[in-house]
């Protein structure tokens, strides 16, 4: 056995030198070549700069020059620059705590300048010359170069040789220095940018639009596949582009969240986009998005980190649910709507129906109404199978289980003829017509294939649908309206139910009781680390109900707990949906199959059936020429 480690012997408590605190700072900030590039051109968009370059040597590892158009520092402020804790940009904790600048805590320089050689070349607009500090030697002399900062940083961890052991290849230190760069740009499309290497530019980007930034930064297939996302929710305003679930990649490479133009990696933020993607998009695949959340800088703390990477929230629950609702807003509009431009507006039912018109808002909500036993429920105007046999089932006020049980028990019923459609809703878009019109995206049916697919004709070409799965989503989605329109309804336990709870888990329990209570659970302590649930959704009444409500609590620590309860409603409902879609290997009439186009173009998330798989493909006349080498 070998011996137990002796204690070393006690040493004195005494002051670290400054150098070594420096460099103990620089561990913190300075991690690779990327760091500090990042920390320069956040200081070079704190003076106001329209034009930053990035030149780099050995990929940044032996030089590193960041040249700016800033206002410039002035001679005798450049020692002080080079000092820790030294900054012109908070002067009080008041600041501190609203801070809008990209840099701030005053350390950055003198850390870099603690493990390289480091060198400060300025002019402000009312000098006659510029003026060079070297850090190592203190030396200020005159330079010459035009109003702005550059700062050279050579030989990087020349003084802790064990800390360059740790960097990678130049080539991999470069990709993280012009990802560093690629980050800020997509923050300020008004800056113009640009990375030299070794004398060659490897990136550049002119001011311009956002929209052009990105799709300049992030190239014309992100914003092809890619939905606009803009809300603001009380004090919070989002915006930017989310990515269409097809466009998931294997990798989280293609994921920014800027707050108030601050590149971040929060897992908060990060658990609210994923949220919004887990009904159309599975697995293990990630979203890709660019997205940006303004808000007042006193409700966000951004000096949680020193690299300030990761900020923290004054309303955490706030925002997951306004960047969560955002995104899923922007996802719920089909890509129907986009696939062919239409000439007008989508024909909806008359007056005489009752209907109110179903102008298509933004959020993809229909308003067209089905009555039902003294009570309005949400559906598409159009007739479909089997949600008109389910939507003339709530007759008589049928409660939500018996809605449910009855509309599994019919998975079959045959959609209505022509003949049997109403009058009043034979001149709705569902109703078959000899030419298609330019306002239906999926055109007009022209073929069944093998019992699966629909083939269409639109305006651009040809459409494929999987009939399955495009009625799959169809009939999720109104599964899902009639189950926003009805309260949870909790259903009391005979034999309440107990465990073992952490101590963090009955402090939740008791102070989130009331938003316990709305979701159907009543949960509160029953002894010393033990809580009781004494009623459950009575929705999920075959759910593990101690699995839920711990799944519950650990949410309401974080997030907002009504999402577990509405995930889990959603897989119930996913599950019908799935059995009471139309099967493969049946035989549809063109005007079934019209209806099923009409009803996609209506149906939020139309694009992706419950599993995430697409419903739809669009094959235009120039790819079917290019199949048939016509035209060469």
């Amino acid at each position: 056995m070998s011996a137990l480690p002796q204690p070393s012997p006690r040493r004195p408590i005494r002051e670290l030198p400054d150098e070594l605190i420096s460099q103990i700072a620089a561990g913190e900030v300075v991690e690779r070549p990327a760091s500090v590039v990042r920390e320069l051109v956040d200081n070079a968009l704190d003076a106001g700069a329209t034009q930053i370059t990035v030149r780099l040597v050995a990929g940044g590892v032996r030089a590193i020059l960041v040249e700016d158009d800033g206002i410039g520092i002035p001679a005798g402020e450049l020692p002080m620059a080079l000092k820790r804790h030294a900054t012109s940009k908070i002067a009080s904790l008041a600041e501190l705590e609203a801070v809008s600048t990209m840099g701030f805590r005053g350390e950055a320089l003198a850390a870099i300048a603690s493990v390289a050689e480091v060198a400060v070349l300025s002019r402000t607009a009312g000098s006659d010359h510029a003026w060079r500090l070297d850090a190592r030697s203190g030396e200020l002399a005159p330079a010459a170069r035009g109003v702005g900062t550059s700062v050279e940083v050579r030989e990087l961890f020349f003084s802790t040789p064990a800390r360059r052991k740790f960097l990678k290849t130049d080539a991999t230190e470069l990709a993280h220095c012009i990802e560093a760069v690629r980050r800020h740009a997509l923050a300020r499309p008004d800056v113009a940018f640009a990375v030299w290497h070794e004398g060659r530019l490897v990136e550049q980007w002119r001011r311009a639009s956002f929209e052009q930034r990105v799709r300049d930064v992030l190239g014309a297939d992100f914003m092809e596949g890619a939905r606009e996302v803009q809300a603001r929710v009380g004090p919070l305003a989002i915006s930017g582009y989310a990515g269409v679930p097809e466009a998931a990649r294997s990798r989280a490479d293609q994921q920014y969240f800027y707050v108030n133009g601050r590149y971040v990696r929060d897992k908060l933020l990060a658990h609210g986009v994923r949220a919004a993607y887990e009904d159309v998009l599975h697995g293990a695949r990630q979203p890709v998005y660019l997205l940006r959340l303004d808000i007042a800088p006193d409700r966000v703390d951004v000096n949680v980190h020193p690299t300030k990477i990761e900020v923290r929230f004054r309303d955490a629950r706030e925002v997951h649910q306004a960047v969560r609702h955002a995104v899923e807003a922007a996802l719920a509009q089909p890509r129907t709507q986009t696939a062919a431009a239409p000439a007008g507006p989508v024909a909806q039912p008359t007056a005489s129906t009752g209907a109110q018109p179903a102008t298509a808002p933004q959020t993809g909500t229909e308003t067209a109404w089905v009555s039902g036993g003294g009570r309005s429920f949400s559906a598409p105007p159009v007739v479909r199978e089997p949600v008109a046999a389910f939507g003339a089932q709530l007759q008589g006020r049928l409660a939500w289980q018996e809605a449910l049980a009855l509309h599994a028990a019919e998975p079959g019923a045959a959609w209505p003829r022509r003949s049997q459609v109403p009058a009043a809703q034979a001149d709705t878009p569902c109703a078959a017509a000899d030419e298609p019109r330019p306002d239906w995206p999926l055109g007009r049916a022209i073929a069944q294939l093998g019992g699966v697919y629909i083939l269409a004709e639109n305006a651009l070409g040809l459409v494929i649908v999987d009939m399955h799965a495009a009625h799959e989503r169809i009939v999720y989605e109104q599964l899902k309206r009639l189950l926003t329109e009805q309260r949870i309804e909790a259903q009391p336990l005979l034999i309440p139910a107990t465990f073992a709870a952490t101590p963090a888990e009955i402090a939740t329990a008791e102070s989130a009781r009331d938003v316990l209570l709305t979701l159907g659970l009543d949960v509160s302590p029953l002894g010393p680390g033990t809580l009781a649930v004494r009623s459950r959704p009575a929705a999920l009444a075959q759910a593990d109900v101690v699995e839920l409500a711990r799944s519950v609590l650990a949410e309401l620590a974080h997030y907002d707990a009504s999402h577990v309860i509405e995930r889990a409603q959603h897989e119930l409902l996913a599950t019908m949906a799935c059995h009471g879609a139309v099967r493969a290997n049946r035989r549809l009439t063109l005007e079934e199959m019209n209806a099923l186009l009409r009803e996609m173009e209506r149906t939020e998330r139309a694009d992706q059936c419950n599993h995430g798989r697409p419903t739809w493909r669009q094959l235009t006349l120039k790819e079917l020429d290019g199949l048939f080498l016509r035209g060469r």
